[in-house]
């Protein structure tokens, strides 16, 4: 049943396509753990004693962005076991060993994901990208499963180096909605966190949820729906979804 003061869509309300935006990480594919356990073995090549358990990382994903999670823990143990400028180099070298993990299709999509990039594509709806990843992880997770060409399938990719601000900032959902050139109830969100939730409603973007194991426990409240991933769901579930005016 519709909420009062809401509509559906439908295939023929063309004056405004609905556009579909995605998240990457735990959106897109599950790769929380292969990002914490190229963390892991960052501070190992950089020498230090620091490890992080799967509970220490679902603690640490509070904090959106690698560069800044590294940051907030390394304030949490105290600055003093490690230099200020070791961060981007543990940095960089995680982004290295996790980008040869993700790389040739090691980490899937998660369930329902390439189909529905796919039939929305063909359906001529615009797909766009809000992360707070970094461009290197993102082609390094999509090129194998959507090919070399995996860009143009999407109107827009905005990213951590696009956007500074980091989830739940909304400044990645703002420039997004920015580039599509539409009103974001013309929009649907697909996220995990959160973090994520909180950024695309503080942007207007209705969004629907997909958890992973590392961010069950979120609070989802304002979700349009919290489903298990994207397997079973149609286009004309989404174009059905209610919408706010």
């Amino acid at each position: 049943m519709m909420n009062e003061g809401a509509y559906k869509w439908g295939f023929h309300d063309m004056a405004a396509p609905l556009a579909l935006i995605f998240d990457v990480d735990g959106t897109l594919a599950d790769t929380e753990a292969a990002h914490c356990e190229a963390f892991n073995e960052a501070f190992v090549e950089e020498g230090l004693a620091w490890r992080w358990s799967p509970a220490l990382y679902t603690r640490l994903l509070a904090v959106s962005g690698g560069l800044e999670r590294l940051t907030a823990y390394w304030r949490e143990v105290g600055p003093g076991l490690a230099p200020r400028e070791t961060l981007e180099r543990v940095h960089a070298a995680k982004t290295r060993r996790y980008t040869a993990k993700v790389s040739g299709g090691q980490v899937p999509l998660r369930p329902g994901v390439e189909r529905l990039i796919r039939e929305a594509n063909a359906a001529g709806l615009p797909l766009g990208i809000a992360t707070t990843t970094t461009p290197a992880n993102i082609d390094a997770l999509l090129r194998a499963p959507l090919g070399e060409g995996w860009r143009g399938l999407f109107a827009v990719v905005a990213d951590g180096a696009s956007a500074p601000l980091k989830k739940p900032h909304p400044q990645v959902y703002l420039q997004v909605l920015h580039a599509l050139g539409r009103p974001a109830t013309a929009c649907l969100a697909f996220e995990d966190s959160q973090n994520g939730l909180r950024a695309a409603l503080k942007a207007g973007v209705p969004t629907l949820i997909t958890p992973t194991a590392f961010t069950a426990g979120d609070d989802f409240q304002g979700a349009l729906e919290v489903r298990p991933d994207l397997g079973g769901l149609t286009l004309e579930h989404l174009l059905a979804l209610p919408r706010p005016n």
